[in-house]
């Protein structure tokens, strides 16, 4: 009697989206470091590091990009793990399939593109666009977390919480996509090329840094006045709660990416506060994607609920979250 085939179950799938999108932040995060502490040549060669050698010397900087270069790895096995995960659920659903192939298709993209990054001496442009797909993974990695949480396809319920919002926030993506895209390139015009002394000088994008940086911020102030509007439109509409959370959100890290974006340009950019600007712009690129997804309602996937405990007060009894 041939045995049964191995399944998953929805709750244990969970575990594989989470790890995958936890994957995908620190990947960007691993790659902001290369940039910032200037070891973006420290592997001058790809896939080897150094003139046919795997690995580079004990230096800080081939050090640096190595690690990344192998994190990288990992998460290309990660995301296959994750497709064979989405496989072998029961029950099998398409979207989770889709998603986690994607996240395959785009680590690979990614990789690739991290390749011409090197052999282009750190082309500036390659650069910016290296940044923006590896943020376009973690919304991807977002919205797979939040499928494996909920119940998708043919049937299931989704229950449109309030059209005109939901309109709004699709809209909502294009200053948000204007923001990253003038924020990558006054990176790209600024002082960290990604390259150190002793190395080839990287070159930058033709146009001043600080004239970039008057757009980025001008951009920056269109986004967060929309956010701020908007959550003042969900406040006098008595919008449901979780649009209320999700607009806060994105409104509290706008200003505090704000605040950072000011401060690094005052105090003349230096690497440690844009590393965290690149941290705010993850928390950012989650923001908008969750707020999106949750323009409708879906019922949760049985075995993946929020976990209650009972907290005994005198004699009554409430449950905490």
């Amino acid at each position: 009697m041939a045995p049964a085939p191995r399944t998953l179950s929805a709750p244990a799938f969970r575990w594989f989206a989470f790890a995958t999108f936890l994957a995908m932040i620190v990947i960007v995060l691993s790659g902001a470091a290369v940039r910032l502490t200037g070891s973006g040549l420290g592997c001058p060669d790809w896939p080897t590091c150094f003139q046919g050698r795997v690995t580079g010397s004990l230096s800080i900087h081939p050090f640096i990009e190595y690690a990344n270069r192998m994190i990288t790895v990992s998460l290309v096995i990660l995301t296959g793990l994750t497709f064979v995960a989405a496989w072998l659920r029961n029950p099998r659903r398409r979207d989770l399939l889709l998603l986690s192939g994607s996240l395959i298709l785009g680590v690979v993209a990614d990789a690739v593109l991290g390749a011409f990054v090197v052999y282009s001496k750190l082309n500036p442009w390659l650069v910016s666009l290296h940044m923006l797909l590896s943020l376009a993974m973690v919304s991807i990695g977002a919205v797979l977390y939040h499928h494996s949480k909920y119940i998708y396809g043919p049937g299931a319920r989704s229950d449109v919480r309030d059209p005109h919002f939901q309109a709004v926030a699709r809209i909502l993506w294009i200053p948000f996509f204007i923001l990253l895209v003038t924020g990558t390139l006054t990176t790209g015009s600024g002082p960290h090329a990604g390259s150190s002394q002793g190395q080839l000088r990287a070159k930058r994008l033709p146009f001043a840094f600080s004239s970039a940086a008057w757009v980025h911020s001008a951009a920056a102030l269109l986004f967060i006045g929309l956010v701020v509007g908007l959550l003042l439109a969900i406040w006098k509409t008595g919008a449901p709660k979780p649009l209320q959370l999700g607009v806060r959100r994105l409104v509290l890290v706008s200003l505090v990416q704000a605040a950072i974006g000011i401060t690094q340009y005052l105090s003349h950019v230096p690497a440690l506060l844009v590393w965290f600007h690149v941290g705010g712009a993850i928390s950012l690129t989650i923001g908008m994607t969750q707020f999106t997804l949750r323009q409708s309602a879906h019922d949760r996937e049985p075995g993946t609920e929020k976990k209650t405990e009972p907290v005994i007060l005198g004699r009554k009894t409430l449950v905490r979250s």
